[in-house]
């Protein structure tokens, strides 16, 4: 019997549909001028494995407001959430592989631990030949994340992967958060 050689066929892949069908206008900015909370910009690019942008991925967020509160019913402060924000963004990447999001930085979460969470935000990547889509954390490098209990089970050497490095000083403020899918470098992913 020969050696085989596969290839994916179109059922096998994922994209790249995201531009067209599951992004729409602003959909990436979460905050309007009544919002409460530090005002940021994420920005970064989805990288290959080999480093190579990747121009037709889907980036999506979630996360809780300045407070930590969830839009989300099963939160049990979501009484007090900020009406103005809305949580959950998504971001398609351009040609060179950017992705952003207008937004504000969380407060931290409460958790069943002593130390509850250090402020972040959930992020899922959608790219063609990602069958599955890939789950991370952004964490701010800027903040007292030691005592996380999900970002304590990373190893040492990979925790850089999920922390956003400032970039900007003012009333608005940068954050660059790169997603690298593998290689060298590989984001953290969650297997949730």
């Amino acid at each position: 019997m020969g050696k085989r050689t596969h290839t994916q066929t179109p059922s096998q892949t994922v994209g790249p549909f995201f531009h067209n069908a599951l992004v729409s206008k602003d959909c990436n900015i979460l905050v309007n001028e009544q919002t409460r909370g530090q005002r940021i910009r994420i920005s970064g690019k989805v990288l290959d494995g080999e480093g190579v942008p990747i121009p037709d991925a889907l980036v999506e967020i979630w996360h809780g407001d300045r407070n930590g509160i969830y839009p989300h019913p099963h939160d049990p402060r979501v009484g007090d959430l900020d009406e103005d924000f809305r949580g959950f963004g998504r971001a398609a990447t351009d040609d060179e592989g950017l992705y952003w999001f207008d937004t504000i930085k969380p407060g931290a979460t409460s958790s069943d631990t002593d130390s509850g969470q250090a402020p972040f935000i959930a992020v899922r990547v959608f790219a063609r030949g990602l069958l599955t889509h890939a789950v991370t954390r952004m964490y701010f490098e800027d903040e007292v994340n030691d005592r996380d209990p999900v970002l304590n089970q990373v190893s040492h050497d990979r925790k850089a992967t999920l922390l956003a490095k400032r970039e900007g000083k003012g009333s608005t403020s940068d954050y660059r958060f790169n997603i690298r899918l593998q290689g060298t470098h590989e984001t953290v992913f969650f297997d949730v």
